[in-house]
């Protein structure tokens, strides 16, 4: 771990990675920072695929580099410094080893750090190691007056087996005909893969951004050949056997008092052509917990060849109530009384706003920016001290927190916005502000509605990563079965349900024909016995219909 107390200096432009130690140094020096105060310098090269991390100990320079092939922007975004600080931690355990051999053992080791626990439900394998017996003592008896005890996390790795189903055939003495149990219901009929299979493939792919290729890879590590044909194969018997649980989950998403939405492209293989055509994944959720709700969150993904209003349209058709999401325009239609939905409140993102500010602010390009954004810094600390009360208490703290806030942020833009250019960045973010200013005020009003539209935002967000690992879907089908499969193995992680091991319940009881209600299959967990347990890690309510 970087040590307690040290910075992080992260270098704002890539750099020449032909300097040395001293280069890097000199740059430190120009900046106007003290290269031998300690801190921690992080440098990446001009291809932004590489990494180099410049540390004075007190004794000497250090230094550590790393390529990566996944920091391929101008810009890192917020995954990417995720990933940078990753290397940070690496480089500085490196240093640290580094500095530990050279100096003999004769560090003084580090106290113990208290430590979380591991949970109750792993197994635990103990090991005893007996002192041996010293000299002498063979013939006296030992006495235990105490013991040491560590834990280490360990792993087994997931290892294939093979299910051999034998059905006997019997005939009885003066009896004519023969007997047979009947074949075990499955959901690849004469197949060979067990649900258990099938969902390990459709969680590793939907849920872990793992690409069928790269599961044949690994899978043939253990002399297993399983073709990424054949599991793309299984992967549409499994979405289309899920697909009317997906379209009940939209249902049950329409029936919530809140809405989120949002969109991300989704390349797909465009037929007889060879090339990618932009395809999109919109995506709905609706968690009704901070504002006191009770009912488990949903989120539904829906597969489409367009990013037009008609899309969202058709998806809500029917729903009345509040839609919150970002800037995009085509969610406007929902709220035009000639579109048949005109039940629908449209509330905007605060953090879409703060986002075009924070660039600016940034970059130390304008003054506006960076007073906007830490003007805007109370909001969400009103946020967090009411996040999963009454929509009565949240009105009130807003009223009283958050209102002058407000007020004080468009008071200020409409000022400032004749004095700038207008063909500005400042001025494009204004306005972007100003346009949305009644949708941007309806969470003063509303306690239901979030001041953004980050709950949406963090459940597309695997399915983005999905895509960069996948490149594209192979086909309109294979979109189709991607925004089924996302939907409701997403569904299970946002309620702490273990995606494979519900996932593969699933599958058996739809093989079997249990149940007939869907909406008693989409429960992700739940105390009644009359639903049988479900083995996961966590379970929550779900209420049935």
């Amino acid at each position: 771990m970087i040590p307690a107390g040290v910075k992080v200096l992260v270098a704002s432009h890539p750099v020449d990675f032909r300097k040395g130690p001293d280069g890097l140094l000199a740059l430190v020096r120009d900046a106007g920072s003290d290269p031998f105060n300690g801190a921690l310098y992080v440098f990446r090269a001009k291809r932004a695929d590489r990494i180099k991390i410049v540390w004075w100990d007190g004794s000497g320079v250090c230094l550590y580099g790393s390529r990566s092939e996944r920091l391929r922007t101008g810009a890192l975004s917020e995954e990417q410094y995720a990933l940078v600080f990753d290397e940070i931690e690496t480089g500085v355990a490196a240093i640290e080893a580094q500095m530990e051999k050279s100096a003999g053992g004769s560090k003084a080791k580090r106290a113990p750090r208290p430590r979380k626990s591991f949970a109750a439900h792993l197994e635990r394998v103990e090991v005893v190691i007996e002192p041996e017996t010293p000299a002498g003592c063979e013939a006296l008896e030992k006495i235990l007056i105490g013991e040491d005890v560590s834990e280490r996390l360990d792993v087994t790795p997931a290892k294939f087996r093979v299910i051999v189903t034998r059905r006997p055939k019997y005939a009885y003495k003066g009896w004519d005909g023969v007997i047979q149990a009947a074949a075990p219901a499955r959901i690849v009929e004469s197949g060979i893969p067990t649900e258990a299979l099938l969902a390990q493939i459709a969680v590793s792919k939907y849920a872990d951004g793992l690409p069928l290729y790269r599961q044949e890879a690994i899978y043939a590590r253990d002399q297993v050949e399983i073709d990424r044909s054949q599991m793309a194969q299984w992967m549409g018997k499994v979405g289309f056997e899920l697909e009317p649980l997906a379209d009940y989950a939209l249902t049950r998403i329409k029936q919530g008092e809140r809405v989120f939405a949002d969109e991300t492209t989704l390349p797909t293989l465009a037929p007889g052509s060879g090339k990618a055509k932009t395809a999109y994944l919109w995506t709905y959720l609706r968690d009704d917990r901070p504002f006191g709700g009770s009912g488990p969150p949903i989120v539904a993904h829906r597969f489409e060849d367009s990013r037009a209003g008609e899309c969202v349209a058709r998806h809500l058709d029917g729903y009345r109530g509040i839609l919150q999401v970002d800037g995009y325009a085509a969610y406007n239609r929902l709220a035009r009384s000639d579109r048949g939905n005109d039940g629908v409140t449209l509330a905007a993102c605060w953090s879409h706003v703060r986002r075009k500010f924070y660039e600016l602010h940034a970059a130390g390009s304008s003054v506006i920016a960076s007073q906007t954004v830490a003007q805007m810094a109370p909001l969400w600390a009103a946020e967090a001290a009411v996040r999963g009360q009454d929509p009565a208490v949240r009105i009130a703290a807003r009223q009283e927190k958050s209102a002058a806030v407000v007020a004080a942020l468009f008071a200020l833009w409409e000022k400032e916005l004749p004095k700038l250019s207008g063909k500005s960045k400042p001025a494009e973010a204004i306005r972007y502000a100003l346009g949305r200013h009644a949708a941007l005020e309806c969470f003063l009003a509303d306690g239901r509605i979030e001041i953004d539209s980050n709950t949406v935002e963090r459940a597309i967000r695997p399915q983005t990563i999905t895509r960069k690992n996948s490149l594209f879907a192979g086909s309109d089908g294979g979109g189709r079965t991607w925004a089924t499969i996302a939907t409701l193995l997403t569904t299970a992680k946002m309620n702490q349900v273990d995606p494979h091991a519900w996932l593969t319940q699933t599958l058996e009881r739809i093989a079997n024909g249990w149940p007939n209600s869907i909406s008693r299959r989409l429960c992700l967990g739940t105390t009644s016995a009359e639903r049988h347990q479900l083995p996961a890690y966590s379970r929550t309510r779900c209420r049935p219909d």
